[in-house]
């Protein structure tokens, strides 16, 4: 009871943080889905609630995910109604089950750190350049859209030189002062504060936000938030209209190709970016606690088949939300559901209240959420790993910020491969030179790949030289550099080289 209630008192103002950052992406991402907005708050109550009870991870939070939002759109213009794209995701939320049961979470084991660590920065970098425009109150692309190229064929620099001429002072003035408030409550005095640190910097930053725009709205001021800049929640005036924003998939549809063919895209793309949230929210963890991903695939199966009963949009492990939640200090899901049952609470009893909060004030919150996750000091960590840690890091970063983010992932992880495979390369033949006496080692996997320089190095050799070929920590050596070993200590006499060859007992290294 004691360690419950010790949890609660971190939990719970994380919890508020996320419920702040996970409103506008909820509504955002149902917009550039095409899909009705009520959509997107059940699925982030769901993924809260269901997704958070059942998952085995203590600090990921889930909910609808920008990822998906070009494969929803086109699932739902293509199907012949919403409803049925909700059968899709249902049938999705099973193939997923599926695949906890068939042990497939493993595949989150092979994204490297350095991969791992860039898909951080990029969504930091992300965060900060979408959310620029909404703090300045420029709303013209939807909250939680992270693709380059935007519906409004603007991309993410070109609307952030945009926004520049449609900047309000109004949203200004809230969005800077919720972001000063933020980096005061995130400071050393303010967390060394028994009371103070107890206050979610983010809930102080929206509130002052609400009462400075209804002081403007009293002055008459020309700085007065208009309404396509606030929150806006669905509101229903009576139960029946409330009942009517839930929508219910059409199993008569489920003999329909297209239907299985996009619960099966949505569950492959939504698995694997929870795969890689997860591994990115463990590598976060303060307590470098390891979730079980199979156990996590299974969650997001039975969240995906609640979500699309209830009329809700596909859910993922998302690390937006996540890293909010770490950042926050939450030591337990216990943040996870209670931002869930936030978001039912505020829908059911307090939506007006939540169309007040300006949304320059809730991009801060993001932004200052981005400036955590691509800190400088990660830069400098990975610099000084060397190079080839350092590369795929930028290269994940470059990738993800001009693509998205699994396409990024693909490229880093193609890029990492390449520099293991030149880091392997370079070290597998060492030269030593004392004179005229010449030493090759032969270390770990020699491969076909080091033919070349191998056999640049053995016909540049003068005449009169003594070479020692050491083999003995090598535990493969490729038939190909096999062959350039035998064939220049046959002909070596031709330029008077005398050519020693030390072998272990390996069957595969048929050295003369």
């Amino acid at each position: 009871m004691k360690k419950y209630k010790k949890n609660l008192q971190a939990d719970f103002p994380a919890a508020i943080v996320v419920f702040l950052v996970a409103l506008p992406l909820c509504l955002g991402i149902a917009l550039g889905s095409k899909a009705p907005l009520f959509s997107g708050i059940i699925a982030g109550i769901v993924g809260g609630i269901v997704i958070g009870l059942l998952s085995g991870s203590s600090l990921s939070v889930s909910g609808p995910a920008a990822g998906l939002i070009s494969i929803v759109a086109s699932a739902i213009l293509q199907l012949p109604s919403f409803e049925t794209f909700l059968l899709a995701v249902v049938l999705a939320g099973f193939l997923q089950l599926i695949l906890g049961y068939l042990k497939a979470g493993i595949l989150g084991d092979f994204v490297p750190n350095s991969v791992i660590k860039g898909m951080l920065a990029a969504i930091g970098i992300i965060l900060i350049l979408k959310q620029i425009p909404h703090l300045i109150g420029y709303d013209a692309d939807f909250e939680g859209d992270e693709t380059f190229i935007q519906p409004d064929n603007q991309n993410t620099f070109s609307e952030l030189l945009n926004s520049i001429n449609f900047e309000s002072w109004g949203p200004m003035i809230i969005g800077v002062l919720s972001l000063l408030i933020l980096v005061l409550f995130d400071s050393k005095s303010f967390k060394s504060n028994k009371v103070l640190k107890q206050v979610p910097g983010a809930l102080v930053a929206v509130i002052v936000g609400i009462l400075l725009n209804l002081f403007f709205n009293t002055l008459h001021s020309t700085l007065v938030i208009s309404p396509e800049h606030m929150v806006n929640l669905p509101i229903a005036r009576n139960t029946d209209e409330f009942l009517n924003f839930f929508s219910f998939p059409d199993i008569k549809q489920i003999t329909n190709p297209l239907v299985w063919k996009t619960a099966l895209t949505i569950a492959i793309v939504a698995s694997l970016e929870t795969l890689l949230s997860l591994e990115a929210i463990d590598k976060m963890d303060p307590f470098k606690r390891v979730s079980p991903t199979n156990t996590e695939l299974k969650a997001q199966g039975v969240g995906n088949m609640i979500s699309g009963l209830l009329g809700g949009l596909p859910l993922t492990s998302v690390i937006v939300r996540s890293s909010a939640n770490i950042n926050a200090g939450a030591t337990s899901k216990t943040s996870a559901v209670l931002h869930g049952v936030l978001l039912l609470v505020a829908i059911l009893f307090i939506p007006q209240t939540l169309n007040l909060i300006p949304l320059s004030a809730l991009a801060a919150i993001l932004i200052y959420t981005g400036y955590k996750l691509a800190k400088i000091s990660l830069f400098k960590e990975f610099f000084g790993k060397g190079w080839n840690q350092f590369i795929p890091f930028v290269a994940t970063i470059i990738a993800i910020l001009f693509s998205d983010l699994l396409v990024g992932i693909l490229l880093g992880i193609i890029v990492s491969l390449l520099s293991m495979v030149y880091s392997n390369f370079r070290s597998n033949i060492s030269v030593v030179i004392d004179n005229n006496n010449y030493l090759f080692r032969l270390k770990k996997d020699v491969s076909f790949l080091n033919k070349p320089s191998l056999k640049m190095k053995l016909e540049h050799l003068p005449e009169n030289a003594y070479v020692l070929i050491d083999a003995t920590q090598a535990d493969f050596i490729d038939n190909d550099v096999i062959d350039v070993i035998n064939e220049f200590k046959q002909h070596a006499g031709l330029k008077n080289i005398e050519v020693e060859i030390k072998k272990n007992n390996k069957k595969m290294h048929q050295l003369l």
